[in-house]
């Protein structure tokens, strides 16, 4: 579904090798995306307690997508995988709106970080299939996302466990993937 739509952007440079970056508050639903977009069983998911990696390869390009755990505990070691990294994906809870200020406060930090600077940032607001879901525009607004001017961003409305929303946010990816010349 999405991580062979990125693929498939990148046949024509073999030896490419991509990588994503998953984060996002703890419950937020980042494991939930990854096995969505990884097409696994989604039945059993428990709390990531370090990171997890799907790598995905075809035609001698390689897509490794790492999710790293979002406890508060956790977070400060962030930085150690912003090295090389081509796409952020951060992932909010959408129906948690008591969080709304941390992962903003920790969305900013990571629009900040210099290892991270002019990289695409897809943020999947996750949830919308709650009731008491925020929209997508509500999260932008509250978030002040429309100050973003050094990198191309997008917000996307998504459930991770129905798949709605995942593979519009995914297109956006293939499109706005930043192009690097490393192998």
């Amino acid at each position: 579904m999405g991580l062979l739509s990125i693929l498939r952007k990148f046949k024509t440079q073999p030896g490419k090798e991509l990588r994503i970056l998953l984060l996002g508050l703890d419950n937020a639903g980042k494991t939930t995306l990854l096995k969505n977009l990884a097409s696994e069983d989604i039945a059993h998911i428990t709390p990531t307690q370090g990171f997890n990696i799907k790598s995905v390869v075809s035609d001698d390009i390689k897509l490794n997508v790492w999710d790293i755990g979002g406890q508060r505990k956790i977070r400060p070691y962030w930085k150690n995988y912003f090295e090389n990294t081509d796409v952020l994906i951060y992932v909010i809870d959408s129906s948690d709106k008591k969080r709304f200020e941390e992962t903003g406060m920790e969305l900013t930090e990571l629009l900040e970080e210099e290892k991270l600077q002019g990289v695409p940032v897809m943020i999947f607001a996750n949830k919308q299939d709650l009731v008491n879901a925020a929209k997508a525009s509500e999260i932008a607004e509250g978030l002040q996302l429309l100050s973003i001017r050094d990198r191309a961003w997008q917000i996307q409305a998504c459930s991770a466990v129905s798949g709605e929303g995942v593979k519009d946010g995914m297109d956006w990816i293939s499109k706005n993937l930043k192009h690097s010349g490393k192998k």
